[in-house]
């Protein structure tokens, strides 16, 4: 076994992975997330199409798919969104349970985005939570 941070690691594989991503990661709770997008941070829901569709969204959630995530918020890209004016932007990365939000986040703090922070539990929690989120469309096929 070998401990990151504090955190005991059973090997190699993406239980690993996670392990070390989370390693110096802030992560919130739903509602302390709600409360920090209050307070000024950008939520980014991360989850496919396809999730949000069979699941629904979060008002006001940017919507930024995993595989655009880096390019979207570095400012420096070229690529990049409006909201991503600086480094300095606070960003809470959001997916469907809290597990790929753990590895995206992880990614921007290597790119060098200081104040990102990911969602425990995810979309899930969030709904859980009752915190607010939009239905998703009634399914066409379930009406004739």
């Amino acid at each position: 076994m070998i401990a990151y941070g504090g955190v005991m690691d059973a090997g190699p594989g993406v239980d690993r992975l996670l392990a070390r991503a989370r390693v110096g990661l802030r992560r919130l709770e739903p509602p302390e997330a709600a409360e920090a997008v209050r307070r000024g941070a950008v939520l980014v829901d991360t989850r496919p199409a396809s999730q949000r569709q069979t699941d629904g969204e979060i008002p006001g959630a940017l919507l930024i798919e995993r595989n655009h995530l880096e390019w979207r918020l570095d400012p420096s890209s070229g690529a990049s969104i409006p909201e991503a004016i600086d480094r300095g932007v606070a960003w809470i990365i959001i997916c469907d349970e809290g597990y790929s939000s753990s590895l995206a986040a992880a990614s921007l703090k290597d790119l060098g985005l200081p104040n990102v922070a990911d969602v425990i539990g995810g979309f899930q929690a969030w709904r859980d939570a009752g915190l607010p989120v939009t239905p998703p469309p009634p399914d066409p096929e379930q009406h004739q």
